[in-house]
């Protein structure tokens, strides 16, 4: 079992994460990140490093939260694998705490 990244991630886009994963699973979008399930070998050492709590092995994914799987496996396909941590957005404090955004997921650049 893979681990997901969830809603908590959009916005936030916290990238510590990036930095302790063996095996550059992680593919970043325009204001979030996703693992891709094929390459992650569920080691675990992400979890702990996301300010957000955005990640969540495949196993404990709530009924609500389901749906981040195929999507995870789906945005990886599309946006480029990131090897190392960059800086979050300017406002990602003010967007850790806020639950429901998943209707400002941008799935490409030109999305609003």
């Amino acid at each position: 079992m893979a681990y997901v990244v969830t809603e908590n991630c959009i916005l936030c886009k916290y990238q510590d994460c990036v930095d302790v994963c063996p095996v550059d699973c992680f593919h970043a979008g325009p204001n979030m990140l996703v693992i891709d399930p094929e390459e992650c070998i569920d080691c675990s050492l992400c979890e702990p490093e996301c300010p957000a709590e955005a990640i969540v092995s495949e196993d404990d994914l709530t009924p609500d939260m389901a749906h981040f799987a195929p999507l995870n496996v789906q945005l990886a396909a599309r946006w480029p694998v990131i090897t190392a941590s960059g800086e979050p957005p300017a406002d990602a404090d003010q967007w850790k705490d806020i639950r429901n955004k998943l209707e400002h997921l941008k799935m490409d650049e030109k999305a609003a």
